[in-house]
């Protein structure tokens, strides 16, 4: 070819010193236009029509190629393939220009082989993400090695290329080089150890809900790669974390709770201790209206009364309220809750249901409950948690019990009303 390119040229009078820079020049524009032209061709039919027949195709995971841009980074090796092949037949084969576009092409080519496998490790993983039962197996972590590893292998035949050497010229180098390998790639080391612990012993898989109060992430994990985390917190920030944070230090992760069925409500109601007093009989009548605990009355009005008449027949002298068992309106009211959370839909009635006192402080004897929630829906969660405690707020003045709070602005003002008075 760049014999006829010389031949034309002299047909048509050019002078035979610039011949062979005219026929360099024709056979590069050539190069250029045709290269352009097959790769104009590729992206704007070829791809067309494979997009047309995948479109039409009943198949779903063929449509993950084009999301992933393996057809188009295909389509680039066209222009490269052409460039290798032309070189040498529009141009001179000694000259510097056809060396270096020869050059250019080999090198163009190792890196868009390479982008091509990396898009097709993207769509095995997303194939994987879709279909797999359990998550546990770090795929991605592995595809990422592997595309390390692809692209390493291009770095080192392109500068193989670049020198004219043997690539085992440069790999019998890198063995001098191990301990500045090591220090450089330390962190994807530490991160391919860390992920293959995790997936060993099923600490963490993309969707679980974790914590991480250190890096400030609380959420769900969207992605375990070789060297982070990727964790879309609730207020849709997303945080990222190094792989091996979660097997060097510790975590959070809220999957167990998701498994089981409920989500745990573990709240107190401080009781000002003054309150407290026992019952006497006409406030137990009045509290027999009361369904929920009729029947716990009933059953402890009779233990008493069968007590109260030991006790009397024993000494006279313990027939005083003190000297004899009496129910307490904290007690009751502690009663009343146990029923109230047993009866209620949307506690979990499989799990652990309690109400217990905890050890008082200077703001009051706190009652703790204890029990789940049968749906894990955190609006709903948050929804059922504030009913609950809503109505028992309310439902402690009937039971003659103050729930405590520090005195605010408006005690004061009232007590400074009344002195006035």
């Amino acid at each position: 070819m760049q014999a006829i390119i010389s031949s034309w040229l002299t047909e048509q009078g050019i002078h035979a010193s610039y011949i062979a820079l005219c026929a360099d020049v024709i056979g590069f524009a050539l190069i250029l236009v045709l290269c352009s032209i097959s790769f104009y061709i590729a992206k704007n039919y070829v791809l067309l029509l494979i997009h047309k027949v995948i479109v039409a195709s009943k198949n779903t995971w063929d449509d993950l190629l084009f999301d992933h841009q393996v057809f188009s980074r295909i389509s680039l090796l066209v222009p490269f393939v052409l460039l290798l092949l032309l070189s040498p037949l529009l141009l001179a084969q000694d000259a510097l220009l056809a060396k270096v576009l020869i050059v250019i092409a080999k090198i163009g080519l190792c890196f868009q082989i390479a982008r091509s496998v990396s898009s097709v490790l993207n769509v095995i993983n997303s194939l994987y993400r879709q279909t797999a039962s359990e998550r546990y197996l770090p795929l991605n972590s592995t595809l990422q090695v592997i595309k390390l590893a692809v692209y390493l292998v291009a770095s080192i035949l392109a500068v193989s290329l670049v020198l004219d050497r043997s690539p085992l010229y440069l790999l019998s180098g890198l063995g001098a080089l191990t301990a500045v390998l090591i220090l450089v790639f330390q962190d994807t080391i530490k991160g391919l150890v860390a992920s293959i612990q995790i997936s060993a012993n099923k600490m963490v898989a993309p969707g679980d809900w974790i914590e991480l109060p250190k890096y400030g992430a609380d959420g769900d994990v969207i992605e375990i790669g070789l060297n982070t985390v990727k964790v879309k917190n609730f207020d849709n920030t997303v945080t990222t974390v190094p792989t091996y944070a979660l097997t060097s230090g510790s975590f959070k992760n809220w999957r167990g709770m998701l498994n089981s069925g409920g989500r745990r409500i573990k709240r107190a109601i401080v009781i000002d201790v003054r309150s407290i007093k026992f019952y006497n009989q006409k406030q137990l009548e009045e509290l027999k209206s009361v369904q929920l605990i009729s029947d716990y009355l009933a059953k402890k009005q009779a233990e008493i009364k069968q007590e109260t008449a030991q006790a009397i027949s024993n000494s006279p002298l313990t027939a005083a309220t003190i000297n004899t068992r009496q129910l307490t309106n904290i007690g009751t009211f502690r009663a009343y809750i146990n029923a109230y959370l047993k009866q209620h839909r949307h506690v979990h009635h499989q799990m652990t249901c309690m109400v217990r006192q905890l050890p008082a402080t200077e703001v009051g004897l706190p009652l703790e409950l204890y029990f789940f929630s049968n749906d894990q829906n955190w609006v709903n969660y948050e929804a059922i948690q504030a009913d609950i405690f809503d109505h028992l707020y309310a439902a402690a003045p009937l039971f003659d019990l103050r729930v405590f709070q520090h005195p605010s602005g408006h005690d004061w003002q009232s007590s400074k009303v009344n002195a006035d008075a």
